[in-house]
């Protein structure tokens, strides 16, 4: 006679039954986070029209505004996901960040837009770092790589899709009116999270499962992040790779309307489907190349692969933005985006596979700290201040210039990923954290 299941391993059971529509679900509000925070890229040229202001404005309002708000509360934010209910707090924060997305229609000059952008910045905190830790939770880590890709998918996606619809209705109803279409059916996401994703146990798909009951601090978690060597350059390559991504992204459809003569049509209904087909295809397929890797080579294979695919990526990204045909630029911008849209999945993968099981939100909430006050809080002002000053001696030309200033900076990101690539070999072959 079989011994009766206990409650505990039938939750375990119902918890796992539920991982893919938990992912699912994980990469959706992902999704509307990139959605709402990138929105403004499509409507930049509008809203400087309506609200009389400059590139360097809306570097501001894009980045350092929004990313010092999001990047600071993201450590207390993981504080709490280490100790409660991350579910809940992925969806209290969804519903804030997509009310103050909707909000920034209303704005009728730049501190009204900047205050709308920093609330949600607020709200945004609250996601991604409870997301890594559910994921590392209910993905084991041979499989974890390939998770974390699907739900990096929200990044680029949610940018791809977040420029289709909102470049669509701004067109025909106005920018006000994209910002409240983009960010009202956030709210519906966030109840049907509440309702169905189920919280799992920590270290659900992990082997071994530390034993202490001790909550961790967010010193302990600092201190050993900072003794993790390889970790300490992922997050270097990550942020470094995002700075550029984010300065691009905040000017990109700028730079196709002003460059190549692209209206807001253009890009919403050729460019960003065919980039979102393309990201999907990157993300995936590198993903599962990286899986594959660190099952046959190690998992520091993950790393170098990144690195290898940045390089393949450079020389279309310098066509990108030295071409004046607008059809060559097209094609080398689709060509350099299949390539960076490796990273994200095996650098969260990696960061979450050497956190301890217990402080995993708070060091992906570290990685993310670093990662959007330089990355994000840097990219467009800096896009955007280089822009301003040289719009005397190139008129129009000068954001081309811009964002290339910025993207010369890549092979500092694949040193990163080299060289972590390198420890996370040694640290496999001799068991230890490497240490240089």
């Amino acid at each position: 006679m079989s011994s009766p299941t206990s409650l505990p391993e039938v939750q375990a059971t119902f918890v796992a039954r539920r991982r893919g529509l938990t992912l699912l679900l994980l990469t959706f509000a992902y999704f509307f986070s990139y959605m709402d925070r990138q929105i403004l890229a499509i409507l930049n040229e509008d809203i400087i029209r309506d609200l009389h202001l400059n590139d360097f404005q809306m570097g501001i309002i894009a980045g350092f505004a929004f990313a010092i708000f999001y990047a600071g509360l993201g450590l207390p934010v993981a504080w709490l996901a280490d100790r409660y209910n991350r579910v809940r707090i992925i969806a209290a924060a969804l519903a804030i960040w997509s009310a103050f997305t909707a909000a920034g229609g209303l704005a009728m000059s730049f501190w009204q837009l900047l205050g709308a952008r920093i609330g949600v910045g607020i709200g945004e905190a609250g996601s991604s770092p409870p997301s890594h830790s559910i994921i590392a939770d209910l993905y084991p880590p041979e499989k974890r790589t390939s998770a974390m890709a699907t739900y990096s998918l929200g990044v680029g996606l949610g940018a791809a899709i977040g420029t289709t619809i909102g470049g669509t209705v701004a067109t025909f109803y106005g920018w006000r009116a994209a910002m409240y279409v983009i960010g009202l059916p956030g709210l519906v996401l966030a109840l049907i999270i509440w309702a169905v994703v189920p919280e799992p146990k920590r270290g659900l798909s992990d082997a071994q499962i530390a034993m202490d009951t001790a909550k961790p601090r967010i010193i302990d978690s600092l201190k050993g992040l900072i003794k993790t060597r390889a970790a300490l350059h992922l997050i270097m390559g990550f942020t470094l790779t995002s700075m550029i991504g984010y300065g691009q992204t905040a000017f990109g459809p700028s730079y196709l309307q002003r460059s190549f003569g692209y209206t807001k049509l253009d890009i919403a209904w050729i460019v960003a489907p065919i980039a979102a087909v393309v990201i999907l295809a990157g993300a995936l397929g590198s993903g599962r190349v990286a899986d594959r890797l660190g099952q046959k080579k190690g998992l520091y294979a993950q790393s170098l692969m990144v690195a290898v695919f940045k390089t393949c990526a450079l020389p279309f990204t310098v066509l990108f933005f030295s071409a004046s045909n607008s059809t060559v630029a097209l094609g080398a911008y689709l060509a350099s985006l299949f390539f960076t849209s490796c990273y994200l999945g095996p650098t969260f993968s990696l960061i979450q596979g050497q956190a301890p099981v217990k402080q995993r939100a708070m060091w992906a909430a570290i990685t993310l700290l670093i990662n959007n006050l330089i990355g994000l809080g840097l990219g467009p002002p800096l896009v955007g201040a280089v822009s301003v000053m040289l719009k005397p001696h190139f008129g129009a030309e000068s954001l081309r210039y811009a964002m290339f200033i910025l993207a010369a900076i890549t092979p500092w990101a694949i040193f990163h990923y080299w060289r972590a690539g390198v420890l996370l070999s040694r640290t496999e072959r001799f068991g230890k954290v490497a240490t240089a």
